[in-house]
């Protein structure tokens, strides 16, 4: 056991890195449950991460790492069991370095993702990752978790934009592997083992970063679609013109539209009739307009039956609002209460047919209501279930696995993925062993143990 007044747990950290037990450290976005109260370490140096590290692995004392505290899984907080050290990278905020002329920085796993990407624009450059909560998400965060975001269909997940890595290990030890490198073929690729990982193979504490050039023009506009099967052969219509200029894609639901006017009706919606809409946004590089491409792509959109309406924005407060109402969806769902969520993938040919049949399914359930949005670009949807008017979610706690057990079979059943970017936690675990190919989890398991035969590095996450 280890306790704030705990003589090795003072000598090895330097004054105010041991904190208070604040509420705060042991909650989670959604309110569902509070994490077992430990002590909190805030390290400043991934020297005393290790020192934390190789005191707890004596006392064969569980750690929880946490970033922004934003998962949507419970990775960040333990529901049971001994009190954890929870390991908060808070004060590791660090830009280390950064190399405008080769696109790259480094960065502390505490920095927030928006903070790197103010970096990356105080030097000309754009740091493509983005999500609603990148005020608070941080960058070891996104990396453990492996966050998708928006613009995933154009420079892929936080594993994409990832060169190397600095972690400290089950035992103590540091990987120093912040390589700048886009060609590295030496072995194993330990830093893409620790992406993903959750913090239950190791404690990533810095990363090198991809960058890139922002666009020379960005168009965003809303379009109003038939449905989804018209806004998938839009994205082939759009990604055919644009070759390789579509930035996002993300797919929007009338349901979503109807809850935004009901919890904030500040959001400027545009067609709030819509049954469905897609936001899309483009960058292109010098002598392409945006504005004239994406009026070339309406125009056929037009005479094709894909969308039935449209409005381009005109300056950067309108596509700023756009961005808003999209950003807006998952609030504007906790405020109403969902009965059931899943982040779940498919093959971009399933998406239309999974969700005529996902939606008759829980019609035979009951008279829920569905937001279906998310990012339909990469294949990623959020699709949530809700109460009818009138009645609060948890009258339908009862039901709520067997719901979201029968809507992962469809998704399995087409090829697709129960968890789309916000990784297993805790609160996928059952899932992920139910699912998994047997050989697959097997694999992770001896990995796990390898690597941390104590399973002390963030217990029951991931793998049970």
């Amino acid at each position: 056991m280890l306790n704030p007044a705990d003589d090795d747990l003072a000598r090895a950290l330097p004054p105010g890195t041991l904190r208070p037990p604040a509420p705060a450290y042991f909650e989670e976005p959604r309110g569902r449950l509070r994490g077992v109260a430990g002590i909190v370490a805030a390290p400043r140096t991934v020297e005393e991460v290790a020192r934390i590290v190789r005191l707890c692995a004596a006392r064969r004392v569980g750690i929880v790492p946490r970033g922004g505290g934003t998962g949507l899984v419970l990775g960040q907080v333990l529901p049971e069991g001994p009190a954890p050290l929870i390991l908060s990278l808070e004060r590791m905020t660090a830009l280390r370095a950064i190399w405008p002329q080769e696109n790259v920085a480094v960065a502390e796993a505490g920095m927030t993702l928006q903070s790197m990407r103010d970096a990356a624009a105080g030097q000309g450059r754009l740091f493509p990752l983005s999500l609603a909560s990148q005020g608070t998400a941080t960058i070891g965060g996104c990396l453990s978790t492996n966050a998708g975001g928006v613009s995933a269909l154009r420079h892929g997940t936080a594993r994409a934009l990832c060169l190397g890595i600095e972690a400290v290990l089950p035992d103590g030890q540091i990987l120093r592997d912040l390589k700048r490198l886009r060609k590295d073929n030496t072995g194993y690729d330990l830093r893409d083992l620790l992406i993903g990982a959750e913090g239950s193979l190791g404690i990533v504490t810095a990363a090198s970063l991809r960058m890139v050039v922002p666009p020379a023009s960005q168009g965003v506009a809303m379009l109003v679609v038939p449905d989804p099967a018209a806004a998938l052969e839009l994205l082939a219509l759009a990604e055919g013109h644009l070759a390789g200029g579509v930035t996002a894609f993300e797919l929007i639901a009338g349901q979503g539209l109807r809850f935004l006017a009901e919890t904030m009706p500040e959001i400027r919606l545009p067609f709030p009739a819509a049954d469905w809409s897609v936001l899309l946004e483009v960058g292109l590089p010098a002598g392409l307009g945006a504005d004239p491409a994406l009026e070339g792509l309406l125009a056929e959109a037009f005479e094709r039956g894909l969308i039935q309406d449209a409005v381009i924005a005109q300056s950067g407060a309108q596509a700023e609002a756009f961005w808003t109402l999209r950003e807006s969806l998952p609030e504007a769902n906790r405020r109403i209460g969902t009965i059931a969520s899943h982040d779940i993938s498919l093959p971009l040919t399933q998406i239309a047919g999974f969700i005529g049949q996902a939606r008759a399914l829980v019609a035979g359930i009951g008279p829920f209501r569905i937001n279906c949005f998310g990012h339909l670009g990469d294949g990623n949807l959020h699709f949530n279930v809700f109460p009818p008017p009138g009645h609060d979610r948890a009258e339908y706690r009862a039901i709520a696995a067997d719901l979201s057990r029968r809507i992962h079979a469809l998704v399995m059943e087409r090829e697709g993925s129960f968890s789309a970017e916000h990784g297993i936690g805790r609160l996928k675990v059952d899932d992920l062993r139910h699912w998994a190919d047997p050989v697959r989890l097997g694999v992770m398991g001896r990995i796990k143990a390898a690597l941390d035969p104590q399973g002390i590095m963030n217990p029951g996450a991931v793998l049970s």
